[in-house]
């Protein structure tokens, strides 16, 4: 596989997101298909693994359970792995799994900390769950209301003297934030969904990565499973699963996004690839810093993400997908509340908050 850069960190061009390995969507946990698909992924020649302490399963596993799975499943194969994890919700606050930060709360001093001493026990945390010795990629998931993020970076920037972590980076946040980050202490990766339906990245806080050697982890590449044509209703969506919750999945909306991805299948037909693989290409030829990180529960769903990297795109057809999906073309916000996108925090508390 080829390589692409994150700062100075190498990675593969495609990484694996390993949220939905433990049931992220409300789907049931299957260990033996989660283990094949990162098999699957080293194989393949993938290298980077994204989790986070807050992954898990609303019924089955509790906070931190995507990281001892992880953990598990590249042992042996440490060596060939990048890993990238989080920190930021709290336990208390439910973390992920319950997939109440994405409907219910919004970002607060009760479910977010990124304060010196919470970010060093929650590193010492997940190096005991992921039963390494270092983290190669350590995110804040989300910056805290109450805490100035030159402070949080600073803190980060000590794990890394202290050698527990490599490199670091942040989710989502806004331009703003990320130059005052960067302005503390180089980052390595800004992660942030991006994708043929959601491109805000590119109206203002791509060029400020650039402008900072901060390379970009994209999740949710295929719209949370949307973009590759498999759900053709509402309720092909089991009844418990968290995307019930997000308005681009519901009603009108709903409809009107398929006759997108029906644009997506058009174009994939001509190229010889599924719509997955199309949608994957697009952000692949969007720079060799730019590395999508599609889940895939199983190995098969491995595979063909990855053969995404055989799809070349030329430049006419780059801009035909451009021109199909332009900026704020899906119908419906990303989250029922928007309130927990670091992006959204930034217009409110975080650009009041000490300087």
């Amino acid at each position: 596989m080829k390589t692409k850069k994150l700062g100075d960190l190498e990675v593969g061009a495609q990484g694996l997101g390993c949220a939905g390995l433990t049931g992220f969507y409300g789907r049931p946990f299957d260990g033996e298909a989660a283990t094949a698909a990162v098999t699957a992924a080293l194989d393949s020649g993938v290298t980077f693994f994204d989790t986070s302490d807050s992954y898990g399963h609303a019924t089955e596993f509790g906070f931190g359970c995507n990281e001892e799975f992880l953990g598990k499943a590249l042992k042996g194969r440490r060596h060939e792995a990048v890993i990238g994890t989080k920190f930021g919700f709290l336990p208390s606050a439910g973390g992920i799994q319950n997939g109440a930060h994405l409907s219910e709360r919004g970002v607060s001093a009760a479910t977010v900390r990124a304060d010196p001493a919470y970010i060093r026990s929650a590193c010492e945390a997940s190096l005991k769950r992921l039963g390494v010795d270092y983290i190669d990629l350590y995110f804040a998931h989300r910056l805290s209301p109450e805490v100035p993020v030159e402070e949080t970076i600073g803190a980060m920037a000590g794990l890394i003297e202290e050698g527990k972590v490599g490199h670091i980076g942040l989710c989502g946040v806004s331009a703003h934030l990320l130059e005052r980050a960067a302005a503390v202490h180089p980052i390595a990766a800004l992660e942030s969904e991006w994708s043929l339906w959601t491109r805000d990245i590119e109206h203002e806080v791509l060029a400020v990565a650039r402008r900072h050697n901060i390379g970009v982890v994209t999740y949710a590449p295929l719209g949370r499973g949307f973009l590759t044509g498999q759900l053709k209703t509402f309720e092909d969506l089991p009844p418990d699963d968290l995307r019930r919750t997000f308005p681009r999945f519901q009603g009108d909306n709903f409809r009107k996004n398929l006759e997108l991805v029906d644009h997506i299948h058009a174009l994939a037909n001509k190229k010889g690839c599924t719509a997955a693989q199309l949608a994957l290409a697009w952000l692949d030829a969007k720079g060799p810093d730019v590395v999508p990180i599609p889940g895939g529960e199983r190995p098969e769903f491995v595979l063909d993400n990855v053969g995404a990297l055989a799809v070349d795109l030329s430049d006419e057809e780059i801009a035909a997908m451009d021109d199909v999906f332009p900026l704020g073309v899906a119908s419906g916000a990303r989250y029922a509340n928007m309130s927990n996108v670091s992006d959204a925090v930034d217009i409110g508390k975080l650009e009041t908050t000490r300087q």
